[in-house]
């Protein structure tokens, strides 16, 4: 019986390779994100890209780190999503 134990979403990421663009590809609406009462960006994103200060009322977007899987324009109109220009974002592994 093989009692390794799953490796967790933080681990995973953390293999992952990127080459990151100077211009952010996931434009939110400020103005709109404030009106937003639930946040579901900050929920739906795997890659935790999205973060939202209440202290500060402002919604940070680590660009960096996303995944392109998407999810984040599928559960809010508010953002103006697009793929990083050719050659820029994440590179996963083949396999």
């Amino acid at each position: 019986m093989d009692n390794k134990q799953p490796e967790k979403i933080e681990d995973k990421l953390f293999k992952l390779k990127y080459k990151t663009d100077t211009v952010c590809h996931l434009l939110p609406e400020s103005s709109k994100c404030l009106q937003c009462i639930d946040k579901t960006c900050t929920i739906i994103c795997p890659a935790n890209v999205y973060n939202y200060n209440e202290a500060e009322k402002k919604l940070t977007v680590s660009y960096e780190k996303c995944l392109e899987c998407g999810a984040c324009r599928l559960i809010c109109k508010n953002i103006k999503w697009s793929y990083p220009k050719s050659g820029k974002g994440v590179h996963f592994k083949k396999g």
